[in-house]
């Protein structure tokens, strides 16, 4: 039967405890880990947040109450004991942060008991995912789980602590705003006191940001709750946190400046890594060349090389068509492969096929200097030694090449490149690379819009130097746009914002967005621009994916307390779920199944 604290203190956690502290007396409460019952003796293992200790009862010492408690114990109790801390009796468990110690109880109290949980709750837990999601609250008692959450604390902690040294004022944003389906598609929340009416919850906070700016606050930042309605992925939830700034008077240096600053004092409280400054840089344009990406992974080479002058003359039609049509041939040098079997070459097409080409071209160099190849027969020798020796190609070498649009041979070997550094293993788990990915194009062509869109937002700042282009070359507009990568993946982005009216207005018609559509859709901003708006620029982070990469977690579910599943929903609490017809009509709201949809609309 349960038991209550009845004026008991906690003095410890479990883990806090050490042979410094032998010879004192403890109490120490949390979740029994499993229990050993040797006979005359009762060996208990006591887990909380802070790690596992061993708790021995004899009868001699604790009395037969307490006794007869220990030896009902099971997986899960939550106990509270008092005892005496002592040099373990046995041999020392050096896997264990306590592993020097044990408290020999003198009372215990059972306050509370618990079913057969129906998963082991342990680390590096082998359970499916799902059963652990739908019983989320047991899989949060999981020490490497909590260890992840503990550390995610620490780095938002550190962030806040070092905003407020720099003059950062921390302010809340609206989570009820205007809906602006400008990229990712809005979750909307309808109006109850304004029927037909709806709120969005936010994509980003980036336009009350700029507001702040305009309204004199200098240096804003928030943790703040975002959300996209859009397909996930194991680095995309539809609810994140960003920790999000804003500054006035700057230019992209500054931004860029506290930035460094910040991550190295995050990453040095927080796992105790010397990050060295300055970060290295490199244009957008280098980036895809060099890597296929615009968020590189630099911990490991295999680099892309255009090779379209050397194949330009070559009797490859897959070759030649692509240059034609005004693309480009690149290439990558999987060194030491050449003698990878062709079932698994095979895969890679199928990878390539996957990410939109129409095939990849390969060429393996045996150790004999022999060659195997799926395009070396339409080529004379003298053009496939020039090939060999533009890719840097030696005997051993598995060459790869893509032929397309460049903006699909970038995707297909960038993406190539990164499965193939994995599955080779060609970098450290434990090097962390931070870079800047600076000067992005300010807009890119839509296929499926047949229009140039923002690469960013629409209110980010064109490079001076080529704001003469936006009319006859829109495409070659650079941004005052940067990002922050980390290992091949995007931690944050920002930019330096228009604030002149003339900019942005020629800014929303290369967008195709009428100087109407613009006041219909951010009239309260350009309204707030009427009235003195300072330079300003700012940067968001996805504190998801920071903890996610310092903590070398597969996804970000493992550092999100209650996170989502691949189809948006929540196995625990069963959310989206139906709602009483009452809350609908009280919201004017009907629903109409898809079936019957299809059947209006014929």
């Amino acid at each position: 039967m349960a038991e209550s604290l009845m004026g008991l203190k906690r003095s410890h956690r479990c883990a806090e405890l050490s042979v410094a502290n032998v010879g004192e007396e403890v109490t120490v409460m949390g979740w029994v880990q499993k229990q050993r019952n040797k006979g005359g003796i009762i060996f208990v293992d006591l887990r909380d947040r802070s790690g596992i200790l061993q708790l021995i009862f004899e009868e001699s010492d604790c009395g037969s109450e307490s006794f007869a408690k220990a030896e009902k114990m099971r997986s899960e109790f939550v106990v509270a004991v008092t005892g005496i801390v002592e040099k373990r009796s046995g041999a020392v468990n050096e896997n264990l942060k306590t592993g020097e110690i044990e408290i020999r109880v003198k009372s215990a109290r059972v306050l509370a008991e618990a079913e057969t949980p129906p998963f082991p709750i342990e680390s590096e837990s082998k359970t499916k995912e799902e059963m652990r999601l739908k019983y989320r609250f047991l899989d949060l008692r999981r020490p490497d789980l909590q260890q992840k959450l503990i550390l995610r604390s620490k780095i938002v902690t550190a962030m806040r602590n070092f905003m407020a040294n720099e003059g950062f004022l921390e302010i809340e944003t609206p989570i009820l705003c205007r809906s602006t389906p400008e990229g990712a598609r809005d979750y909307l929340v309808p109006s109850r006191v304004h029927p037909g009416n709806f709120y969005a919850l936010p994509q980003s906070p980036q336009i009350f940001k700029q507001l702040l700016m305009c309204s004199g606050y200098d240096r804003y930042f928030q943790i703040a709750k975002c959300f996209r309605d859009e397909d996930l992925r194991a680095d995309r939830q539809p609810e994140f946190t960003q920790a999000d700034m804003e500054l006035s008077f700057v230019d992209m240096e500054d931004v860029m400046d506290v930035n460094e600053r910040l991550i190295q004092h995050v990453c040095k409280e927080a796992i105790g890594l010397d990050v060295q400054l300055p970060l290295p840089r490199m244009p957008w344009q280098e980036a895809m060349d060099r890597f296929g990406s615009d968020k590189p992974d630099t911990r490991f080479g295999m680099e892309l090389v255009n090779v379209s002058e050397v194949v330009k003359d070559c009797g490859f039609g897959v070759f030649t068509g692509a240059l034609e049509a005004g693309g480009s041939v690149r290439g990558i040098n999987v060194k030491g492969q050449g003698a990878m079997p062709r079932k698994k070459i095979d895969a890679l097409v199928d990878m390539a096929k996957g990410s939109g080409a129409k095939g990849l071209a390969y060429l393996c160099i045996g150790e004999d200097g022999s060659i195997k190849s799926s395009f070396t027969k339409f080529m004379t020798e003298e053009q496939v030694a020039a090939l060999i020796k533009a890719m840097d190609g030696e005997n051993g070498d598995l060459l790869l090449f893509a032929a397309d649009k460049n903006t699909i041979v970038w995707s297909v070997l960038g993406q190539l490149r990164l499965e193939l550094g994995k599955q080779l293993e060609l970098y450290d788990e434990n090097q962390f690379n931070f870079l800047w990915v600076t000067e992005f194009p300010l807009l890119e062509w839509s296929e499926e819009e047949n229009r140039f869109m923002a690469m960013h937002h629409p209110f980010t700042m064109p490079m001076e130097e080529d704001w003469q282009y936006i009319d006859s070359d829109p495409g070659r507009v650079r941004a005052k746009a940067y990002d922050i990568v980390l290992n091949g993946t995007e931690l944050g982005g920002g930019s330096v914002r228009i604030h002149q009216n003339d900019i942005q207005e020629k800014m929303f018609e290369a967008l195709g967005i009428t100087q109407e559509k613009a006041w219909e859709k951010f009239g309260y901003l350009l309204s707030a621009f009427k009235y003195g708006v300072p330079p300003h620029a700012g940067l968001a982070y996805g504190v998801d994916r920071f903890v996610m990469l310092l903590t070398h977690a597969d996804s970000i579910r493992e550092v999100i307390a209650f996170p989502k599943v691949k189809d948006a929903s929540d196995l625990m609490c069963e959310a989206p779920n139906v709602v009483d017809m009452e809350q609908l009509d009280e919201l004017g709201i009907a629903i109409v199944q898809p079936e019957e949809a299809d059947a209006a609309e014929e």
